[in-house]
């Protein structure tokens, strides 16, 4: 008797302590007093730390509650996340949200920045194919670039899941070699058109993918470079335009001050957006946390968007009017549309 009573409680005490295990730290899970925010690669570097921590203090300060800062390596991990219910909100681009809407429908979208403009009309920024500056040449039918050019080179993206490393660019390569029907997974290995490709997981790594001679031709956005590069040579965002790594450049870029690339190709994409987990917000705090977002008092708050003319870091920049703005599901629909056409 006293036998199956000790076995029963020890039943019990091993399925409380999974129990635990399942909703602790370890797994990633937030309690009810914390907000935890998970982060891409990109976005996860320590030159960003004032940023990421700024937004969560004001967080902390509208909320009562501990914001936690989830970074990452890989930008499959932070899709996850925030889709099996491991962390409140998260900072992703359209393709990673896109993925973890469908993995999980109470992934929700809550604000994107704007342009600036103020508004939705010119929220985008810009998937760049860059190409060493002395190679330049290389990539050109007479005096254009021609995407013609890249086939047999190696090449960089960033993730299958990045919007503007991946999903923009491997479009307009297809778009561009429609006559050898490529897919995707064509894309993702050497041998159907590249002579190799590579990952770098961030669109830094991919940057310095293509500064490091590691690849001849290199798919990364620019709002993700900018706190390293400078313009030499030409306007921003306007092909045969020439960028230079900042002497001062931090991780990864470090390693290739002074190295120069010029743009071959610019794409406008969607801004990205913050989104949260439904499941672990309640639709007070949902709405809390998106006017907080989109008040005057974050639209000027320095630390979130850094003024274009400062030399700190930011996530964010201020040209004109640029803000938080809420935004729907619906308005990633020509992202969704183009992942489904291929």
């Amino acid at each position: 008797m006293y036998k199956k009573i000790g076995s029963f409680f020890m039943v019990v005490m091993i399925l409380s302590i999974l129990a635990a295990c399942s909703d602790g730290s370890a797994g990633g899970a937030s309690s009810d007093d914390v907000i935890d925010i998970v982060w891409y690669p990109n976005e996860s570097g320590n030159e960003l730390k004032a940023a990421r921590d700024e937004i969560g203090n004001v967080i902390e300060e509208e909320t009562g509650k501990e914001v936690e800062h989830h970074l990452t390596t890989d930008y499959a991990i932070a899709i996850e996340t925030i889709a099996n219910d491991n962390a409140e909100l998260a900072f992703m681009g359209a393709q990673g949200y896109i993925e973890a809407n469908s993995k999980n429908d109470a992934v929700k979208p809550m604000v994107v920045p704007t342009g600036p403009s103020g508004t939705l009309e010119d929220a985008m920024y810009h998937s760049w194919l860059a190409v060493n500056v002395d190679d330049q040449t290389n990539y050109k039918n007479g005096d254009d670039f021609s995407l013609d050019t890249i086939e047999g080179k190696r090449f960089s993206f960033v993730s299958n899941s990045s919007t503007s490393g991946f999903v923009v660019p491997s479009s307009t390569i297809m778009e561009n070699f429609s006559d050898k029907e490529l897919t995707e997974e064509d894309l993702m290995e050497g041998g159907p058109l590249f002579e190799q490709v590579l990952f770098g997981g961030s669109h830094q790594g991919s940057a310095v993918n293509l500064l490091n001679g590691n690849a001849d031709v290199a798919a990364f956005c620019d709002t993700c470079v900018e706190n390293y590069v400078e313009v030499a040579e030409g306007e921003e965002n306007t092909v045969g335009s020439v960028y230079k790594v900042k002497d001062n450049a931090e991780e990864p870029f470090n390693t290739v001050t002074g190295s120069e690339f010029t743009l071959m190709n610019v794409t406008p994409v969607l801004n990205a957006p913050f989104v949260a987990n439904t499941n672990l917000l309640s639709d007070e705090e949902f709405e809390t946390i998106q006017n907080l977002f989109s008040s005057e008092e974050i639209a000027n708050n320095e630390a979130i968007f850094v003024p274009e003319d400062s030399d700190e870091s930011g996530l964010f920049f201020k040209s004109g009017d640029e803000r938080f703005v809420p935004v729907e599901d619906q308005w990633f629909n020509p992202i969704r549309e183009l992942s489904a056409t291929k």
